[in-house]
């Protein structure tokens, strides 16, 4: 019985804690935007390699062509 006057403070101040920690998070904009994350994944990035690749590409086959 002694037991519960320890466990019930530190119970309310745990459950006091967690609500604290909730409110903190929503304040500081963690739950702002859950759908953002979740659709950037499906698009790729521009690669900017990817883009010289190309352009190189197109240069030396028109230094390859011969002038008409």
């Amino acid at each position: 019985m002694s037991a519960l006057y320890i466990l019930i403070p530190v119970a309310i101040g745990l459950v006091g804690f967690a609500i604290w920690l909730f409110f903190w998070a929503v304040d500081s904009g963690q739950y702002d935007d859950l759908d953002g994350p979740a659709h950037s994944i499906l698009f790729d990035d521009e690669d900017p390699l990817h883009k010289a690749g190309v352009e190189q590409a197109q240069e030396s086959s028109k230094q390859d062509k011969p002038d008409a």
